[in-house]
């Protein structure tokens, strides 16, 4: 038996099969519902409001009674039982807003070769995929070699081109392609990463079309996926756009999703997620710019390890399991559409490579972009986020490790966690005297949630006015009615019911207060545990990059205030945005940058914090605000005794 469930305020319909899941159902109609734990009832994101008919199911400890009485359910357990009408409340959607939003006001970190004239200054504008016009001689009676030779011997006589290759699809088209543009010809040629390597021939097409040479780069993130179209005759960035991971319907973490991935069928769903995003990111930005998939020569794309392995439908079950191995760091060329990216069957797909498990290509990607790897600055390359990846070294050297920090930056594992949309609390402030809170949020809108940086700077607020201790306890004996216990578990309340988007009271708890010092814990812990074992100091360190969306936004005192990052001075730091999205870039404007890559990748050292003894140490002292050891915070620590007095 079949019934038919619609999703409001979208007014899409779908059948969906009698004790089908909610969650699944809307899935299949296209429709997102935050689900941060994967479908699994843990994390109570997917409140759902029945409107109209039954659903088997749905009840949890994250519905209060009077949310039950409404109609509330949680989708991912509440199977379909007649045709309903179900509305997805504001704070289950997904809002993408903050993705493409640009921010400024921050010491940026200069990207190495962000400008094109310097490459074409030091000669290094040579794209990994270039066209080049030919206008060939005629066929005649005196002259009937073939036409594959023809362009081949044209090419190394005009070019400089040597060591040329093609494949028999590209060999079945020529005849007529040559003749179309009455031997006016544009071939489209793939150069290899070593200077040894071979050319490759992957288009012919009839006339002159060298101008119009396109690439496509792509940070396939845990999170997020960001694109660009690049013009490869000026360097220019023509579009850009993000869109949140469809992956995320499957979990938050690359654990969740790699566990997915091993039920039966599982890799499949989870790869096509993931080409879905990639597909409607390129839709949009090809539109944008006014550019044919066909013009389309080059997608370069960065991920973690396990994000390019469900890219590419490796099986990445061996990465979560010790001695945590993937498949492979190195990935070849590919013919894009191999893999179901909606490009013409010559464009190329270049892959970033990773180091390990856990430090992959968008990390590799970053360190490029952030040209650490030639300078001779002692460097601290930080990506926060769900996965926290850590870069140490400079031009002789490099190490890196990375941590699990879990979902807390992302507003995940938090009571009214959210990504950074409109509504989500972003800053925040308290008056010292009446505890009560100043918040601003993302789009000035009423609120609906916290995002991530939002949490960092309430829980150093927090702490500074002494409302929690250094174990992220409430104070239970403050004078005000925003600390309060509910259902055995104190909290303290943001905005009022009225006051908010979702008629409800918006609350930070001891229990989320927990899930961030665990994060943060994480991020801390993983860095002294690299710099100890090559036998450096938090004061040895003379630059810091902090990567990655969440990071563009970060407070950089909340967060040193916390302990996620180490006591240093602000000047020191500097912030990338997506390293990984710009390491694509440059790789995608020169084939130098791509040879340096291989160099970096070996000269890194990967040390897994799992093996490494003092990890776990480090990770426990960590586990206070901002660290047991008041010493590694010694202007915090100043500054709380005078606060506290």
């Amino acid at each position: 038996m079949t019934y038919s469930v619609k999703f409001l305020p979208y007014n899409v319909s779908i059948d969906a099969e009698d004790n089908e899941s909610l969650i699944r159902a809307a899935m299949e109609a296209g429709v997102h519902i935050n689900a941060s734990c994967g479908g699994s009832g843990v994390c109570g994101k997917c409140r759902v409001l029945i409107e109209e008919g039954n659903v088997e199911g749905g009840i949890s400890e994250h519905l209060s009674p009077e949310d039950r009485e409404k109609g509330y359910r949680l989708a991912c357990l509440s199977k379909i039982a007649s045709d309903i009408a179900v509305r997805i409340p504001v704070e289950s959607q997904i809002d993408t807003t903050r993705l493409n939003a640009q921010t400024g006001g921050r010491h940026t970190a200069k990207a190495v070769y962000s400008d094109v004239d310097e490459l074409r200054q030091d000669g290094l504008f040579i794209p990994p995929v270039e066209k080049i016009y030919l206008e060939l001689d005629p066929a005649v009676a005196g002259d009937n070699q073939a036409d594959v030779t023809r362009i081949i011997n044209h090419l190394r006589l005009n070019h400089d081109e040597h060591r040329l290759t093609m494949d028999l699809n590209l060999i079945r088209k020529i005849p007529d392609i040559i003749r179309k543009g009455d031997f006016k010809v544009t071939a489209t040629i793939v150069r290899p990463v070593r200077k040894d390597g071979k050319n490759k021939i992957v288009n012919i097409e009839p006339f002159d079309t060298s101008e119009r040479n396109f690439a496509i780069a792509v940070d396939i993130g845990t999170t997020t996926v960001y694109g660009q179209t690049l013009d490869l005759q000026t360097g220019e960035v023509l579009s850009q756009h993000g869109e949140f991971n469809s992956q995320i319907s499957y979990g938050e973490d690359v654990i969740s999703r790699i566990v997915f991935s091993e039920k039966d069928g599982g890799l499949e769903i989870i790869h096509q997620k993931v080409i879905e995003t990639l597909n409607k990111i390129i839709d949009r930005i090809l539109k944008k710019a006014e550019i044919a998939r066909h013009e389309v020569t080059t997608i370069t794309l960065a991920g973690n390890s396990t994000m390019t392995q469900l890219l590419l439908k490796i099986n990445p079950s061996y990465i979560r399991r010790d001695p945590y191995v993937p498949a492979s760091i190195m990935y070849p060329p590919f013919h894009a559409n191999e893999i179901g990216i909606d490009l013409a069957d010559h464009s190329i797909a270049l892959i970033y490579p990773g180091v390990s498990s856990y430090v992959g290509g968008d990390i590799i990607a970053g360190v490029m972009a952030s040209g650490m790897y030639r300078t001779n600055e002692l460097t601290l390359y930080m990506d926060i986020g769900t996965n926290a990846e850590i870069v140490i070294g400079h031009k002789d050297w490099m190490v890196c490790t990375a941590a699990s920090a879990g979902p807390a930056f992302e507003g995940g594992g938090v009571k009214f966690g959210m990504r950074a949309g409109k509504g989500a609390i972003e800053d925040f402030s308290i008056d010292p005297e009446t505890y009560e809170p100043m918040i601003i949020t993302v789009g000035n809108k009423k609120a609906k949630g916290i995002c991530g940086s939002g949490l960092i700077t309430l829980a150093a607020k927090l702490l500074e006015t002494g409302i929690i201790d250094s174990r992220g306890k409430f104070n239970r004996s403050l004078e005000t009615p925003r600390v309060r216990k509910t259902d055995d578990i104190w909290e303290y309340v943001l905005v009022y019911k009225e006051n908010t988007q979702i008629d409800r009271d918006i609350t930070i708890t001891e229990p989320d207060l927990d899930n961030l010092i665990r994060a943060k814990g994480a991020m801390y812990s993983a860095a002294l545990t690299l710099l100890e074992e090559i036998g450096l100091k938090v004061n040895d360190i003379e630059r810091v990059i902090l990567a990655g969306g969440f990071g563009s936004y970060v407070d950089l005192q909340s967060a040193i205030t916390i302990g996620l990052l180490p006591e240093i001075e602000p000047e020191k730091v500097t912030y990338l945005g997506n390293g990984s999205l710009l390491g694509c870039k440059i790789n995608s404007l020169t084939n130098a940058l791509r040879r340096d890559v291989a160099n970096v990748v070996n000269m890194m050292t990967n040390f897994e914090l799992a093996s490494t003894p003092s990890y776990m140490d480090h990770y426990m002292g960590a586990l206070f605000l901002p660290h047991t050891e008041m010493n590694y915070f010694p202007k915090v620590k100043k500054r709380l005794e005078l606060l506290h007095r």
